[in-house]
């Protein structure tokens, strides 16, 4: 991970590990790692948060159509859904957060699944961790799923996770695919100062809290972090794609507009590709500001009215696609000029955020397209 290029301006680095770090800080690990800074008066929004972080790798694993990256980082908080969110602090026996990052290898695309795991030592299952990993978002990995680990000593450990199926509708590419689940597996060494090593920063005070995010992480980022002594796993899969999604402007078919709702920047395109049915489909795609990144696991709906009468409502099917990624969408007649597109978000994104993240997109209001 080039690790000075995403703090560069925006922190101070410490490069002597987290340990050391943190003590030239003013704080002990312990409670440096349970209690990083966290902006205070945080708007309703994304901004920029008081810290970063760096993580590492521990290997990747496919098998079919799935690929994984299992990483990691020093423990920390985090807010799991709900208006305000509720904040999960680290316990003083979390040794470590696993982070887990699952795409697509025919069409790099990053998926959201269905997803449970279990880690193994000598061949047993260790107590303590979840069956369940949360579906999270974090500034710098875009979309992934993770939480705080509780492992009983530094040694050889195996992750066994069981992935899919995908239950967003699938078009193109994917169709007839990712409809069925499976078991992907990575070794790995827990050391305690593989953990220290890592760097830790704090974002400058003047850019704390400002309408901003930290830099997604791209592929070389990804390529730079294993740790050293591990093994990337499956070469040929290389590192996870990010979860930015592609262009709206470079989308086939009419972009209806971009607006803003709870910070989310929700985009609507009509198109007529005959893969999605019908004479015409309405894509609504909402992203993360600042980094493009999807959200899933919302419920959405459109209407659409003519000449003052409603001629559809009906809920968004969350939808996977090789040109427009992850999106909501429905079958539609063909739009008309003065036609007047609403899209109401039923229920926000339930997925767990990290710091940057934890007060944005729950009070969405309607947006409104109207057709020149």
């Amino acid at each position: 991970m080039d690790r000075r290029e995403i703090l560069r301006g925006t922190a101070a680095a410490c490069t002597l590990g987290v340990a050391g770090c943190l003590e030239r800080l003013g704080f002990e690990e312990e409670s440096a790692w349970a209690n990083p800074p966290l902006v205070e008066d945080r708007p309703d929004a994304v901004y920029r948060p008081a810290s970063a972080e760096e993580m590492g790798v521990y290997g990747t694993a496919s098998e079919g159509d799935y690929a994984l990256e299992l990483s990691y980082t020093f423990p920390h908080r985090f807010w799991i859904p709900g208006q305000g969110g509720s904040r999960v602090e680290v316990d003083a026996d979390d040794s470590v957060h696993l982070m887990l990052t699952v795409w697509d290898t025919e069409t790099e695309t990053i998926l959201p699944v269905d997803m449970t795991l279990e880690i193994r030592r000598d061949g047993e299952r260790i107590d303590g961790v979840g069956s369940s990993p949360w579906p999270m978002l974090s500034q710098r990995m875009g979309f992934h799923y993770g939480d705080n680990v509780r492992l009983p000593g530094e040694g050889e450990y195996t992750l066994r996770a069981r992935v899919g199926p995908v239950d967003a509708v699938r078009t193109g590419d994917f169709e007839g695919r990712l409809d069925e689940a499976a078991t992907l597996e990575v070794a790995f060494a827990f050391d305690r100062s593989d953990v220290h090593d890592l760097e830790f920063a704090l974002v400058d005070e003047d850019r704390r809290g400002e309408r901003d995010a930290l830099p997604l992480m791209d592929r070389d980022d990804h390529e730079d972090s294993t740790a050293d002594g591990q093994d990337r796993g499956d070469h040929d899969i290389g590192p996870p794609p990010t979860a930015r999604g592609p262009a709206v402007d470079d989308l086939p078919g009419d972009l209806l507009g971009t607006e803003r709702s709870a910070d989310a920047a929700i985009s609507a395109v009509e198109t007529r590709l005959e893969r999605f049915g019908g004479d015409s489909y309405l894509a609504v795609l909402p992203r993360t500001p600042y980094n493009d990144v999807v959200l899933p696991f919302t419920s959405l709906t459109a209407t659409i009215e003519r000449d003052g009468s409603m001629v559809l409502e009906e809920p968004l099917s969350e939808v996977l696609d090789h040109e427009f990624g992850h999106h909501y969408g429905i079958a539609i007649d063909p739009l008309e000029a003065g036609d007047e597109v609403t899209v109401a978000v039923d229920a926000p994104p339930q997925v767990s955020r990290h710091d940057g993240y934890e007060t944005a997109f729950f009070e969405f209001e309607d947006v409104t397209f109207t057709i020149g």
